[in-house]
């Protein structure tokens, strides 16, 4: 019997261990009005990016940003963008809309919809919050509005696996049946508002659909208020045209967490054939099979739990980083200033040790010719021992870099599959031990564009599905676009072959952007912020996505939830 808590359950602030004030989450939903049309022959496809202003570094930073959705002038937008709110702070807040107009995340190339600012603050005290679009000069845009409705974030880590069919929907494709998915909404500040937190996928040219489980959590579809009213709507999917609605229900959190293996049927109703026909019965009925609740462990659960975080350095040796004993070589020792990549070993090297027990890190080198018979390697240890490449934390790894550079040819080319699949080799006998006991990290360091593009793709992929993840930084000025298509930002990645990666384990950042005034590296913490900061999810999704408990957990099953 799982426990549904009576009544409302109201969030409430957290405290940070070692800090004096409190922390709240808060989650915002976004929508538009209205929008500019970019498009010939079509609309808009708008996304909407989010940043918070950094006092300290006085610049914006992204926090997040919604999905892209196509052919749409007044989005309702289904990603929430959750952030920190500090009462005692005043944060600046940014919100930009896109017409996209590709699949890179790189928005310069995208045409400009206008954008809204303000303060944390006045959402927080406002819930529903409508302004016009501005551009980016303070004049206002054309036209263009946009709403941000802002509810604090209840800590429910709880989430609900839900199995729906339907059966007798109406027909609404002339050459066919209909093609028909589901669309969850919860109710909003008003009884007026909805906001959309979940769709299905859309099942072919049936009027009698089976859809596959979805997964969604407590904390988007309810926020713990379990008593919440849910709107499902039902849709025929229409390719380059707006989706007609069959038809649409109403629910609750705790009526759908009552139910059980017992199963509950709605009346699919569309209000406008029930408005103009007097005969009108419904559109169909929609079941909900099964419920089940499950537990969504966090990163934190995972470390708490014993999980251990590997981490393993690679670094570039080809030619094209200059030879060493210059100082305009990317690899030369200075007495005064690190090279760029002893600051990235370091960065990012500092934060992950903490979560490693032993501290022993394995350094790994490609593309030089290496003792003793000067045989190029596109995988060797840095300190020359095949069987024991470890280094005594991150001063051993720095120390073990620069004396690999006294006896090493920097050569060539730059293939980095070799040293993934290294990784990976260790990931699969993690794997195969069938618990969330380990989770592999590899830091990439290099200065261009990767000559085994395809070899990459394919090992990134095969390790989507293996516990670990790739941090790549791209060292120096060359022209780093190609290495952008590795990071599942812009949509999912791909094989050669068209397999498409199990989830996004990459983080690619140009190391240049982190640098200050006279090309001095002034932001190690932002270095190591941006490439860690998918970490968490990465390592989040990859054991819930695996139901893997934390090692101090113990064995559970999902639950059928019941009264």
């Amino acid at each position: 019997m799982a426990f549904i808590p009576q009544g409302n359950s109201t969030p409430g602030p957290s405290k940070i261990p070692g800090a004096n004030r409190l922390l709240t989450k808060v989650e915002m939903r976004l929508s538009c009005k209205s929008l500019m049309d970019k498009d010939l022959g079509s609309k808009s496809d708008p996304l909407v990016v989010v940043e918070l202003y950094d006092h300290m570094y006085k610049k914006w930073n992204e926090v997040g940003r919604t999905e892209r959705i196509k052919n749409n002038l007044n989005p309702t937008f289904t990603e929430g963008i959750i952030v920190e709110y500090h009462f005692e702070e005043v944060q600046k807040i940014k919100f930009m809309v896109y017409d996209l107009d590709n699949d890179t995340k790189d928005l310069r190339d995208d045409d400009f919809l206008g954008q809204m600012e303000c303060t944390v603050g006045q959402l927080v005290s406002g819930k529903k919050v409508t302004k016009p679009l501005v551009l980016k000069n303070g004049k206002a845009a054309k036209k263009g509005t946009i709403t941000v409705d802002t509810e604090e974030v209840a800590e429910n880590h709880d989430v609900l696996v839900l199995s729906f069919r339907a059966t007798k929907l109406d027909k609404k494709d002339v050459m066919g049946k209909s093609d028909p998915f589901l669309e969850f909404y919860k109710q909003g500040v008003t009884e007026e508002d909805w906001h959309k937190v979940h769709q299905t996928e859309v099942i072919k040219n049936t009027l009698n659909p089976v859809w596959k489980p979805a997964e969604i959590s407590v904390r988007s579809l309810c926020n713990g208020d379990y008593d919440k009213k849910l709107k499902i709507m039902c849709f025929d999917h229409d390719e380059g045209s707006a989706n007609d609605l069959i038809g649409e229900f109403y629910t609750s959190s705790r009526q759908l967490m009552e139910s059980g293996s017992r199963q509950i049927e709605w009346v699919c109703i569309n209000p406008k054939k029930k408005a103009k026909k007097k005969n009108y019965k419904n559109s169909g009925q929609v079941f909900l099979t099964k419920c089940e609740v499950k537990r969504h462990y966090t990163f934190l659960d995972y470390i708490l739990g014993g999980c251990q975080i590997n981490f393993t350095v690679g670094i570039d040796f080809t030619g094209s980083n200059g030879d060493p004993i210059e100082p305009t070589s990317l690899h030369f020792i200075s007495d005064s200033t690190p090279n760029e990549y002893t600051q990235a070993i370091v960065s990012v090297g500092e934060v992950i040790q903490d979560y490693d027990s032993d501290k022993l890190f394995p350094a790994l080198g490609f593309g030089a010719k290496i003792p003793p018979n000067n045989e190029i390697s596109h995988e060797f240890a840095i300190n020359f021992n095949a069987t024991n490449p470890f280094c005594s934390g991150v001063t051993g790894v720095v120390a073990a870099y620069q004396a690999c550079l006294r006896q090493i040819t920097l050569w060539g080319p730059t293939n980095v599959a070799p040293i993934i699949d290294h990784v990976a080799k260790f990931a699969t006998e993690a794997l195969n031990q069938n618990k969330a006991s380990q989770y592999f990290i590899l830091l990439l360091l290099t200065d261009g564009v990767l000559t085994d593009m395809y070899e990459t793709r394919d090992a990134i992929v095969k390790a989507s599905h293996l516990p670990m993840s790739v941090i790549i930084v791209g060292v120096g000025q060359a022209d780093f676009t190609d290495m952008r298509m590795l990071d599942g930002d812009d949509g999912k990645l791909r094989s050669p072959n068209g397999e498409a990666a199990a989830r996004d384990i990459v983080q690619f950042v140009p190391f240049r952007d982190f640098k200050g005034p006279a090309e001095q590296f002034t932001t190690p913490y932002l270095l190591a912020k941006e490439v860690l900061a998918e970490i968490p999810q990465q390592v989040e999704k990859y054991f819930n996505m695996r139901n893997q408990l934390p090692p101090a957990a113990g064995p559970g099953n999902p639950q059928q939830c019941s009264p």
